[in-house]
């Protein structure tokens, strides 16, 4: 298998892209979320590359990709995805999202049908409106200088090394204060700052998130669903999961003991589910037709046949 441990760099409309590429097989995508970078999922990469080529970029604005003065929004970011597919010659991919990652996921699939196979959603944002105050609090103003004056030099590593330690403590509000910490060290370059400022600019406000997927959930009923939460999740609620139970969408997880980061939480069982689900269901096929049927008519063309799986909701214990 070929690890790529290393990053590896492609350069689109003139930016620097960093990416992770492991594995053989049909491709999965997996896109990380707001202030993360491709790194959050390498405690599943190896063992989804055993089955799949596995590309993990680090979105523009994070991680080791530049962070221009450019476009951060939504469509953007699918738009980014798209190129960068087509350059490592990449047609098709089932989409996974984390987080903000899991709007992209969305936006993408809609933007790009045709290159969509599958949708699997991670504690994804763009389900509803609430979310944690932390992240409503980036879109005020003046919070580009209170982040600024938080992470300096004297104070940094002291406060990222309390958050681990908290995060060790077992307390479920506490759980994923270790991934906290990383974005909060990366908040120290204001380029990383102003690209998240940008982002939230996009999709909420100080009340929430306001560009949200419901109006089109219609739509992924012709294609594959996954969507996995942790039942501990303080940064967007796993409440938010039922949205996709309510559309009749594949399957849902909502795993116990687990927060923000269920992938990193228990990384076996994320994998397995993930894995399960490509493997058992069907790649969507995409049809100019049935795609304009269903917009004109605000609902799928054909109307899902009746089962026990698609919509059910699985705690898993």
């Amino acid at each position: 298998m070929d690890r790529g441990d290393e990053l590896q760099f492609v350069v689109v409309h003139g930016y620097r892209r960093a990416y992770r590429r492991r594995g053989s097989g049909p491709a999965l995508l997996l896109l990380h979320g707001l202030g993360c970078e491709s790194s959050t999922w390498e405690p599943v990469i190896d063992a989804l590359a055993e089955h799949y080529t596995v590309i993990a970029p680090d979105l523009l604005g994070h991680g080791e990709s530049d962070k221009p003065d450019a476009d951060y929004s939504l469509g953007g970011y699918a738009n980014g995805m798209r190129d960068l597919l087509t350059i490592l010659g990449i047609e098709k991919v089932t989409v996974v999202g984390h987080s903000f990652g899991g709007g992209v996921a969305m936006q993408f699939a809609y933007q790009y049908p045709d290159r969509t196979e599958r949708i699997a959603l991670v504690s994804s944002g763009g389900l509803g409106r609430e979310v944690s105050p932390l992240i409503r609090f980036l879109t005020l103003p003046g919070s580009g200088t209170a982040l600024s004056v938080a992470t300096f030099r004297p104070w940094r590593r002291a406060v990222a090394a309390g958050m681990r330690g908290l995060s060790r403590t077992g307390l479920a509000p506490l759980r994923d204060l270790g991934d906290v910490a990383a974005i909060y060290e990366s908040f120290a370059d204001p380029r990383a700052r102003q690209a998240v400022q940008r982002v939230t600019s996009h999709v909420l406000d100080w009340r929430g998130q306001y560009v949200t997927m419901t109006d089109r959930t219609y739509l992924a009923r012709i294609v594959p669903v996954l969507v996995v939460w942790g039942a501990d999740d303080h940064v967007i609620p796993a409440a938010h999961a039922d949205i996709a139970r309510q559309q009749a969408w594949s399957d849902v997880h909502v795993l116990p003991h687990s927060g923000h980061f269920p992938h990193r939480d228990h990384p076996g069982e994320f994998a397995r589910l993930l894995h399960e689900f490509v493997r058992d269901t069907e790649p969507a096929a995409y049809r100019r037709g049935t795609w304009r049927s269903m917009l004109r008519q605000g609902q799928p063309a054909v109307e899902p046949e009746a089962s026990d799986g698609p919509g059910a909701v699985t705690v898993a214990g």
